[in-house]
């Protein structure tokens, strides 16, 4: 059994919606990134990467790169699936814990939780997304940004 940890935080600048577990959120703002900025999505890919003992998803993806300028992360997540399997290591369940003031991410739930299932290929039960607020402590508390924590475990096959 292997366990993994993932970060990430983004601000918020212009835009029209934020992307959370893969899915769009409307929003008066969206995230300031190189990719769409799904931090939820990028938690979970640097938790994953960690557990195999695979560095980061900026050792593998960097913002320094063009090739992933506005890069879908759902994209990138699949990618570190295929390289998991390669080393026959099999996601067993994901946590992830997303952290905003705004917007109110209870109604969008379920569809973050379908979503990030069908890129890790997990059946019901085993993906569990939820969101808090940081009652209004911090730059999330203050509407700045959302940050999101990811916790899976991986086995060997």
């Amino acid at each position: 059994m292997r366990v993994g940890h993932g970060f990430d935080v983004h601000a918020f600048g212009p835009g029209d919606g934020l992307m959370l577990c893969g899915i769009k959120v409307p929003f008066d703002r969206a995230f300031v990134a190189h990719s769409d900025g799904d931090v939820a999505l990028h938690a979970l890919t640097d938790a994953l990467l960690g557990a195999a003992g695979l560095g980061d998803i900026g050792r593998h993806f960097p913002d320094t790169d063009e090739a992933w300028r506005g890069a879908d992360s759902r994209v990138l997540l699949r990618t570190v699936v295929n390289m998991l399997h390669e080393r026959a290591l099999t996601v067993n369940n994901a946590d992830l814990t997303i952290v905003a003031q705004a917007p109110k991410l209870a109604p969008f739930i379920d569809r973050m939780c379908e979503c990030v299932q069908a890129d890790l290929a997990l059946a019901p039960g085993y993906v569990n997304v939820k969101a808090t607020t940081s009652e209004q402590l911090g730059f999330t508390g203050r509407g700045e940004g959302v940050a999101a924590f990811a916790v899976i475990t991986l086995s060997d096959r």
